[in-house]
C-alpha cells in the first residue's frame, strides 16, 4: 500500500449512498466534500439542518440535509425511519460526529454527554440502519475515534456515566475507546455475512471546532503550537476516507496519521491501545449498549465452536 494516499486515489463512488455525521463542519465536511466529488450521494446527518442546508449549499454534486441529534434516541430513531424511507441502500455510513471535553452534563436520555453522543448515538443509528448495508456488497461502517482513546481510557462499568465523580478527559478516553470495541465487535459480527466491512479511524491533531470546550490549560499551547503540530481538516479526513473508500482496505482495521506520534501525516494502517481489543470487554460493552439505547442489531454474537 502507498503511504502517499491522498483523495486522488478515492475510486469512483457514482451510484453509492453515504451518510456522514457531523458534516456541517470540520473533518465530517471535508469528508462529505470528497466523497461528493467522486460522485457519492451525500447525506450531511447534522443537528442543524440550517447550518446543513449551508454547507451543503457549498458543495458540488447530490447532497442533502437530515436532521439527527445524537444527544436524542428519539431523535436518532427519527433520522433512521428517514433515511430508511429515502433509501433501499446504504453504503457507507460515516460515524464521524463527536464532542469533546464538555463540561459535565447529560443527553436528554440521561447519559453523560460525551459517551452519550459519540458512543450511545452511533452505536444506535448503526444498528437501526445496518439492515440497508447488509445486503450490499463492499458497504462499510467507518466510526472516527481518536489518540485520545489511549488517555485516561477505561470502560467504567461501574460508573459508565460518571456520576460519582467527572473528569472531561477521562469520559472523552472512555467514549473514544467505546467507539474502537464497537467497531471491532462489529466487524467480528459482519464477517460471517462477508458484505459489510466494520472500520474505525483517527484524524491525529487536526484543526478543528472539536477543542472549543477544552481547558485553557489545553487550549493555550495549541494556539501557540497549532500550526506546528496540527493539520487541516482535509487532511484530518484521509485516514476517514481510506477507511471507507480504499479497495485493500479490510474489515477491522484502523487507519490515522502516519507521522510522528500519529499526529498529522498521510494515512496508514496504526494500532490501538491494547484494551481496546479485549474481546470479553468489547462483548460486555455491546451487551449494555443495547440495554441502554433498546436497539439490537440484525447481526448476533460469533460464538466459538
Amino acid at each position: 500500500m502507498s503511504e502517499k494516499w491522498t483523495t486522488a486515489a478515492i475510486p469512483d463512488q457514482r451510484g453509492r449512498v453515504a451518510v456522514v455525521t457531523g458534516a456541517n463542519t470540520g473533518l465530517g465536511y471535508e469528508t462529505a466534500k470528497a466523497l461528493a466529488e467522486r460522485g457519492a450521494s451525500v447525506v450531511l446527518a447534522v443537528r442543524s439542518v440550517d447550518k446543513g442546508e449551508q454547507a451543503a449549499a457549498r458543495l458540488t454534486g447530490d447532497v442533502t440535509v437530515q436532521e439527527l441529534d445524537l444527544t436524542s434516541l428519539d431523535s436518532v430513531r427519527s433520522a433512521a425511519a428517514a433515511l430508511r424511507a429515502r433509501f433501499d441502500r446504504i453504503d457507507l455510513l460515516i460515524n464521524n460526529a463527536g464532542v469533546m471535553y464538555t463540561p459535565k452534563q447529560t443527553t436528554r436520555d440521561g447519559f453523560e454527554m460525551q459517551f452519550g453522543t459519540n458512543h450511545l448515538g452511533h452505536f444506535a443509528l448503526t444498528g437501526l440502519l445496518l439492515d440497508r448495508l447488509l445486503p450490499v456488497p463492499g458497504s462499510r461502517v467507518v466510526t472516527v475515534s481518536s489518540t485520545g482513546h489511549r488517555i485516561r481510557a477505561a470502560i467504567h462499568f461501574d460508573d459508565l456515566q460518571w456520576e460519582r465523580s467527572y473528569s472531561r478527559a477521562g469520559a472523552y478516553g472512555q467514549s473514544k475507546l467505546a467507539n474502537l470495541m464497537f467497531s471491532y465487535e462489529l466487524q467480528r459480527r459482519l464477517a460471517p455475512h462477508g458484505t459489510t466491512a466494520a472500520l474505525a479511524a483517527h484524524p491525529g491533531l487536526s484543526s478543528t471546532e472539536l477543542t472549543r470546550n477544552s481547558p485553557a490549560a489545553f487550549r493555550l499551547p495549541l494556539a501557540w503550537l497549532g500550526p506546528v503540530l496540527t493539520q487541516s481538516a482535509a487532511r484530518g479526513a484521509l485516514p476517514t476516507l481510506r477507511a471507507a473508500t480504499d479497495p485493500g482496505a479490510l474489515g477491522g482495521q484502523y487507519y490515522g496519521p502516519g507521522g510522528p506520534a500519529e499526529t498529522q501525516g498521510h494515512p496508514r494502517l496504526v494500532a490501538s491501545s491494547p484494551d481496546s481489543y479485549d474481546l470479553a470487554r468489547q462483548q460486555r460493552l455491546w451487551a449494555v449498549s443495547e440495554d441502554l439505547t433498546g436497539v439490537e442489531f440484525p447481526v448476533g454474537p460469533v460464538t466459538k465452536r
